[in-house]
């Protein structure tokens, strides 16, 4: 069953309040969760407006209704208590209304109840103040219900919002215009109307709106607002940028490759909206617990209602007000909103949080699963390695820069890691790159091209127990150029942290067995997978599974999407491919191998404060019910029931606002315990 993505309450998909955003589908308990998830500014106003209105007339009831001996006082109590009642908490009412509508319980239905039982009764007194005798009204208690219930509500608004500044800030960086490209003119138009194809002008101090590749011009790029990098990037011809981004000091045209909800600032903003309605393994004790909730409440009202009725008729002291005041104090503490909010705000301050500080968390579901690691894989290149391979020496049959420029000159028109180097390697020692045409790649085996008049094929080596390629020239062996690939100097670090927390360690590559034992052996890991197809690094995480463990894999590539997907969690790194990201639950925004393990860290703290959360509410609810009941009438007597109705609101508020703070309190968790706690350096 759907949830509700504001207060967390089981929604049922036949509701008629329904948005859908993006694609996605977002069902709502009532028109105020709604209104506070579709437009929060204007639903902050409202509050705020019914907020006042309630203050305003909720003080003088307070103060009348202890006033003794004023004339016509329950009609000036009626007329100051109408505003409050169906104004300030005709949001509550038509919640009720829907949620009767759609088949199932919230809290709407509860303060409702309660409060119209409370005001209707002081209403019949008011009309007719013989129709029960020795009964006094409870407009206080009508008012001041709503009145703190809205307060409570207004602050966790509030909170909410503030929490989740950080996707809404992302969006209020892109420009409102952007200047298009149209033949050998530039238009400014709304930056909405971009689409994949338009190509862009961007000026210096401007924020890239799209993600595209560079077409003319350098510029240096500040990417700290994605990546958390301070290090400007300089982007020239053929550099890919992405949205959300700013150009410090050139100008440069951009090929547009994705634009709007396809976008990188787009697509981070949707994941952290996701993560406000993350549902967490825990949560469905609370999901559960609403769904019973309410119709147990009732009854429970209804039996302290029926047990006071009872006892005062067999005592014959007529007062029957106090069954009715029974009836009210146990329909308003036991309101569950502080159970739905318990997960649903601990994700956000979480997802939040992480992705200020390089993490972006895709899929909140999934903390459950890290905070019980027992295994991490990763995939070798560009995760424990350097993305890059080097050049660890060059076997030639014919002069060695000959050899090396006739590689170099078909390798640069290539983007595998390998050719890459290739091209640094013989720029690095200066030797000539001179065009080629007719280049031809295959993926997995290798390129061919034409310098000159020669024909050179670069194939991986097939023979060689080391990572190399054979270099061919007009269909004769030429050379072999052998690599290796560099280990991080934080790996060995993130490595033996892992293992101190009992974490096993291994590594799946489709490199050689030579280079995977060579990584495994520098890196001392429990087990390495070498010469992996796709499919096959799906098997052994499958196989781990199998044994027992939680798997964590950590990966860049499309051949990592198959094991990301089977494992418990997946991790992208910065460099992954797109596909890559899309299959990870876990992103690393900065390039710091180091965040696996504030990965695995913000998992249990905010595992563990869902739980505190969870099981405070319910305990707090649970533990009030018999209170509201009568419990402490055998101490302080039946009197107690004139001010329980309204101590009972400011419970009920209290129990959601200490949620709020609880939750609140993690970003403090989080800043000492896991942001700050692993400040690698390579000097140790």
């Amino acid at each position: 069953m759907p949830t509700d993505p504001v207060c967390g309450m089981f929604v049922p998909d036949t509701s008629n309040l329904k948005l859908t955003k993006d694609g996605r589908d977002y069902y709502f308990c009532s028109t105020d969760c709604l209104n506070k998830f579709k437009s929060p500014e204007e639903q902050i106003r409202s509050i705020r407006w019914r907020l006042g209105i309630a203050w305003v007339f909720s003080i003088p009831v307070l103060a009348i209704t202890y006033y003794p001996g004023l004339a016509f006082k329950a009609w000036i109590l009626l007329a100051l208590t109408l505003p409050v009642q169906f104004y300030s908490g005709a949001g509550f009412y038509r919640g009720a209304y829907e949620s009767i509508r759609n088949r199932m319980g919230n809290m709407d239905i509860l303060i409702s109840l309660g409060t119209l039982t409370a005001f209707f009764y002081s209403l019949a007194i008011t009309i007719d103040p013989g129709l029960i005798s020795h009964s006094s009204t409870y407009f206080d208690a009508s008012a001041f219900i709503i009145t703190l219930i809205l307060t409570g509500n207004f602050i966790e608004t509030l909170t909410k919002k503030s929490a989740g500044d950080a996707a809404s800030k992302l969006l209020e960086l892109l420009p409102g215009t952007v200047h298009k490209v149209v033949g050998a003119d530039t238009v400014d138009v709304p930056s909405d109307s971009i689409s994949e194809g338009d190509t862009i002008l961007v000026k210096p101090g401007e924020i890239l709106v799209a993600d595209g590749v560079v077409s003319h011009g350098t510029a240096d790029v500040d990417t700290s607002t994605i990546t958390g990098e301070q290090e400007p990037v300089l982007a020239a011809e053929g550099t890919t940028v992405l949205s959300g981004t700013k150009n410090l000091n050139g100008t440069i045209m951009v090929h547009v490759l994705k634009s709007g909800s396809n976008s990188t600032v787009r697509k981070i903003y949707d994941m952290l909206q996701a993560a406000t309605s993350g549902r967490a393994r825990i949560q469905r004790i609370a999901d559960v617990f609403s769904l019973y909730f309410v119709p147990v409440v009732l009854v429970a009202a209804s039996i302290s209602a029926a047990f006071w009725v009872y006892f005062i008729n067999g005592s014959n002291t007529g007062q029957w007000d106090i069954p009715v005041l029974a009836f009210v104090s146990v329909v308003v503490i036991a309101c569950p909103c502080a159970i739905g909010l318990a997960a649903p705000i601990t994700m956000l301050i979480s997802s939040t949080y992480s992705y200020e500080n390089g993490l972006i968390i895709k899929n909140t579901g999934a903390l459950d699963r890290i905070s019980k690691a027992t295994r991490v894989i990763f995939d070798k290149t560009g995760t424990l390695t350097k993305t890059l391979p080097e050049v660890s020496g060059v076997e030639s049959e014919m002069p060695r820069d000959q050899m090396l420029s006739l590689a170099a000159s078909v390798e640069k028109y290539s983007n595998h890691p390998v050719a890459k180097s290739i091209v640094k390697f013989a720029g690095e020692a200066n030797i000539a790159m001179p065009s080629a045409t007719d280049i031809k790649e295959t993926p997995g085996q290798g390129i061919t091209g034409i310098v000159g008049s020669r024909k050179v094929e670069i194939r991986r080596s097939k023979e060689s127990q080391k990572s190399a390629v054979e270099v061919t020239v007009d269909g004769l062996m030429a050379g072999r150029i052998n690599f290796q690939y560099v280990v991080r100097p934080e790996s060995k670090f993130l490595i033996s942290e892992l293992k101190d927390r009992g974490i096993k360690t291994s590594i799946v590559t489709g490199d050689k067995e030579s280079e995977a034992k060579r990584i495994s052996d520098l890196l001392s890991l429990d087990s390495y997978h070498s010469e992996c197809l796709p499919g096959q690094k799906a098997q052994i995480v499958r196989k781990y599974q199998e044994e027992g463990d939680y798997v964590i894999f950590v990966g860049d590539g499309i051949n990592d999407t198959i094991a990301m997907e089977t494992a418990d969690a997946g991790i992208a790194v910065p460099e992954a491919s797109d596909v890559a990201k899309e299959a990870g639950d876990v992103i690393l925004a900065k390039n710091d191998i180091m965040l696996v393990l504030s990965a695995l860290d913000l998992s249990k703290q905010t595992i563990r404060k869902v739980k505190q959360n969870i099981f405070w509410a319910i305990g707090y609810n649970s533990a009030l019910i018999p209170i509201a009941g009568g419990a402490l009438v055998p101490v302080f007597g039946l009197q107690v029931y004139s001010v329980l109705p309204i101590l009972s609101a400011l419970a009920m508020g209290l129990s959601s606002t200490s949620v709020v703070l609880n939750s609140l309190l993690l970003r403090i968790t989080l800043r000492k315990n896991v942001f700050n706690r692993f400040k690698f350096s390579a000097t140790g």
